[in-house]
Formats: C-alpha cells, structure tokens, sequence
C-alpha cells in the first residue's frame, strides 16, 4: 500500500525519497493551483514552492491539517510574494490581473455563459481576498473547505461561513439560485 501524503511529508525529514514522492503526485495539482493565477510564471513559481516546501517539510505538524493543504499554503505564501514583486511594478493593476489576461476562459466554456464573464469576475474583485482565495480554493482546486481553511489560515467552521456569504454574493450578483455548482454545495 502507498503511503498517504501526510506520512510521506512527516518521512520527507529523513528520507528524501519520500520528498520525491509527493512531488510526484502533487506537482500537477500545485501547478494547476498556480497556472490559474500567474500562467506566465506558474513554471518557476511552482519550483520554488517545492523549494520552500522542502526546506520547510520539518515544520510540517500533520495534527494541524493536511500535507496537501500545508502545500497549497505554501503556493498560496510563494504566489502573494510574486503578486507582491509586480504590484512593486504596477501598483495600478486591477487585482485578478495577476491572473493574466484571461484567466476565466475555462470557467467560461464550463459555464456556457460568456455573457456573466465581465460581472463574475467583478463580483470575485470585489469579495474580501480571504473568501476569494477560500471559493477558489474549493471551486478551481477541489480542497474540501477544511483544506482550504489551513491553506488561509482560519478555522473551518469560520471557512465555512465566509465561503457561504461568498457563495451568497454570487448568487445575488448573477441573479440566480445556484450560479455555479461548486464543491460542496447542493444544488
């Protein structure tokens, strides 16, 4: 049987082979993660999460979540850096501009509704950053909202709630009961 992540990142402190199995398995999700957000870096953004991860896989305390959050925590610390380096940059830009140009052309095709593009990406704009990164989070990157809770760093009942109000948000923007189906939501 494999080892699950959380005892492979715990062994990684030993054994780097260990390490180098779990970049196997999550690379591709990590750089999902990252392509949706910075396509143009997502290569190099996603080395030095493994970086930082593997100088930081000792803290790693499985009793306070997941391996998978606690490295989608770690995307999460690498990408606000590079956010943060452009905003040095351009401190003018529209905050899903980090994204790229077009960073809804999939959501768009899901949707089959280009028309609700422009105002689905304002209303994300306008959420608080926390209960945008916690919807897409849960949306883009299919975490459980517990997951997504340790990779914000807040508590999941208190994830729960801010993903609901975000939920509600876009349903009142989009007019309708259930805009998007979203990972653990009834439809």
């Amino acid at each position: 049987m494999d080892a699950d992540d959380e005892e492979l990142l715990t062994r990684s402190a030993r054994d780097t082979d260990a390490f180098e199995a779990l970049v196997i398995r999550l690379s591709a999700q990590l750089h999902g993660y990252l392509a949706r957000r910075a396509p143009h870096a997502a290569d190099d953004l996603l080395a030095e999460v493994w970086l930082r991860a593997f100088a930081g896989r000792a803290g790693f305390d499985a009793g306070r979540g997941t391996a998978r959050a606690w490295l989608f925590g770690v995307a999460r610390n690498v990408l606000a850096g590079h956010w943060r380096r452009a905003d040095q940059d351009r401190p003018d830009r529209h905050p899903l501009e980090a994204a790229g140009s077009d960073p809804w052309h999939a959501v768009d095709q899901r949707l089959d509704a280009a028309a609700c593009a422009p105002l689905l990406r304002e209303t994300l704009a306008g959420l608080p950053a926390v209960e945008r990164d916690l919807l897409l989070l849960v949306a883009w990157e299919q975490l459980t909202p517990t997951e997504a809770a340790a990779v914000v760093g807040v508590p999941a009942g208190t994830a729960r709630s801010r993903l609901h109000r975000a939920r509600g948000r876009l349903r009142a923007a989009l007019g309708t009961p259930n805009p998007l189906h979203l990972s653990g939501e009834m439809a």
